[in-house]
């Protein structure tokens, strides 16, 4: 592990960086819980094979904004280089923001993975090192540390080092998974994904009917006892206004101020019908589309299979 504080060896460190097709990144913030949180540390790991922080840099910026600066311009903003980080969306508010460029994010990645998959109780990441990368068990007291406060522990900079491998580690086992949800439909088993579906349709029927069953209650629950939220639902409520106007009159009054009336209508199979042999005389553009629907066969009692 490096531990740099001085801007030149932090530069020179970042200039390397420059030259690295994927980095694994994390941050620790000082003061995160007042109205002005200080970046104090980007660690950066650009090893993946890395189990113990050897190829970590730990980049002490606090109050260093000129270095933050040149990190963001190097690397955050450089299409070239892939920035993994776990939950960027934070990371991000010190980091770039919406300029970063070829930002991947573990929590991102792992929201699209089916649950039975990850069958986790949550998406934080030491949950995914320990059960997705059997990680023995982290300590995470030192997230809520004092990271603003100078010398940092050695139990700081051990916890702060190892937050990049958990990322690098987590973000290759969630690469494999995706593989797993998105493989080639040219080589599906098929007869495999049907016997699966037959096997989990009836309890996800039940299951669907009494979830459905429930919310429909709960909306109607909760507002009659003026409640808005609780530990599992937050109730919450829009209005949508919907403006019409008659077509003929519209177009007289465009046609009236001047204005050309540039717009598509779709030709519904009803409007079609009423327009009859008009419509020949209009430039009609076709668009066609291919919807697939997947019907469910029902199965003949005999072979039911046996759940």
């Amino acid at each position: 592990m490096l531990y740099l504080t001085e801007s030149k060896d932090i530069q020179f460190l970042i200039e390397k960086y420059v030259q690295a097709k994927t980095l694994w990144v994390d941050t620790e913030v000082a003061d995160y819980k007042t109205s002005k949180p200080r970046l104090s540390l980007i660690q950066v790991l650009d090893d993946s094979t890395d189990m113990k922080g050897d190829r970590v840099s730990i980049l002490d910026v606090l109050d260093q904004p000129e270095i933050t600066d040149e990190f963001i311009e190097k690397i955050m903003l450089n299409p070239e280089i892939e920035k993994v980080f776990h939950n960027a969306k934070y990371d991000l508010t010190f980091l770039g923001k919406r300029k970063a460029k070829n930002v991947t994010c573990t929590l991102e990645m792992v929201k699209k993975i089916p649950y039975y998959l990850v069958p986790l109780p949550n998406w934080k990441l030491k949950t995914l090192a320990e059960k997705l990368c059997y990680f023995p068990t982290i300590d995470k007291t030192e997230q809520g540390g004092d990271w603003g406060k100078r010398p940092l522990t050695q139990k700081q900079l051990h916890y702060a080092k190892m937050d990049p491998i958990y990322v690098a580690h987590v973000h290759h086992r969630l690469l494999q998974l995706t593989q797993l949800i998105e493989p080639n439909p040219e080589t599906e088993d098929i007869e495999a994904l049907t016997l699966r579906y037959r096997q989990i349709e009836h309890p996800w029927k039940q299951l669907d009917t009494e979830i459905n069953h429930i919310k429909e209650r709960l909306k109607a629950a909760m507002p009659a006892q003026n409640l808005s939220e609780n530990r599992g639902f937050k109730l919450s409520s829009q209005e949508r206004t919907t403006k019409k106007v008659d077509f003929n009159q519209l177009a007289k009054l465009t046609q009236a101020l001047g204005k050309d009336l540039d717009l598509s209508v779709t030709l519904t199979k009803a409007l079609q019908e009423e327009l009859g042999d008009v419509i020949e005389k209009l430039p009609v553009e076709e668009q066609k589309k291919t919807i697939l629907q997947l019907q469910v066969q029902e199965q003949d009692e005999e072979e039911e299979l046996p759940f």
